[in-house]
């Protein structure tokens, strides 16, 4: 079997507690469509932006998810939750299996700074099987940014790559062309579920591995249900995106060594960019 079917919850959440909410819509996404087998929802869906309303992981929040996973007999990425270990603060994932067994917790690597205040990048990369279809890679919103990232999940073997994310930003459109874009150069299913309502702008993506995109959501709730095909993504690397390029293979059989990655390669041109920031404001000028 090849056949996964999965399920975005682009909500329309609030700034605070959503956890009874988003408990109420898995039972309810998988009441509607029992085929079911993996739920997914967006960055930061549980408690918002806020970082003061970290929590331990493991904990009281996740064994919510581990519960609601094992009753409905799903795969569930609640999304991403701020996480607090020790003096530190993480944007992070948990994925969850069937059982209610946490099989990997993905950190943030890049927090969109300077405005994703108090909260430490990490350097950890998951990808995770899901026995006897495929496997599936994880980042988060701004780490779509870096295409190296998932070029690293990629050569770790991903066959998807799942993107909660949370933008409330005029950017949007751009996160969608990138999405586009990883899908077709990594040939790979992409999924960048964003949040609706008080918290973002909606307009989440599903690309498949042929770089064609099958679904994009609105600004509002929309229940993203649909299955993946993962023999489709590998006849598409073995014969090529539409039959024409075969990006991974010649990225593979290419003897090219890029300086910027090489150990001691230094800061080169970004040395001259200045301090990661925000904005000062300008002064106006008179006339």
């Amino acid at each position: 079997m090849s056949h996964l079917s999965i399920a975005g919850l682009q909500l329309e959440l609030g700034p605070e507690d959503n956890l009874s909410t988003i408990e109420r819509e898995i039972d309810s996404v998988k009441r509607r469509y029992p085929w079911v087998q993996m739920v997914v929802l967006p960055e930061l869906a549980c408690f918002g932006v806020n970082s003061k309303l970290a929590v331990q992981l493991p904990g009281e929040v996740e064994n919510c998810f581990r519960e609601s996973a094992m009753k409905n007999d799903i795969w569930l990425i609640p999304g991403s939750i701020y996480e607090r270990k020790g003096d530190c603060t993480y944007n992070t994932a948990p994925v969850i299996n069937p059982k209610g067994e946490v099989v990997a917790r993905y950190r943030k690597q890049y927090p969109f700074l300077p405005y994703e205040k108090h909260v430490e990048n990490n350097d950890n990369f998951v990808v995770f099987d899901v026995p006897g279809i495929g496997k599936i890679g994880l980042v988060i919103c701004y780490d779509i940014w870096f295409p190296e990232i998932i070029r690293q999940l990629t050569w770790m073997g991903a066959e998807a790559i799942i993107a909660p994310t949370l933008t409330s930003t005029i950017d949007r459109d751009i996160e969608l062309a990138i999405s586009q874009a990883l899908a077709a150069t990594n040939q790979v299913y992409f999924l960048g579920l964003n949040c609706a309502g008080d918290l973002g702008y909606g307009e989440s993506i599903v690309v498949g591995p042929d770089g064609a995109i099958i679904h994009k959501a609105p600004t509002t709730r929309n229940i993203i249900a649909m299955e993946w095909d993962f023999d489709h993504v590998r006849r598409v690397r073995e014969r090529g995106l539409l039959g024409l390029g075969q990006p991974l293979k010649s990225f593979r059989d290419a003897a090219i060594h890029y300086p910027v990655y090489q150990k001691g390669a230094g800061p080169g041109a970004y040395a001259d960019l200045g301090k990661l920031e925000i904005p000062a404001k300008e002064p106006l000028k008179s006339k």
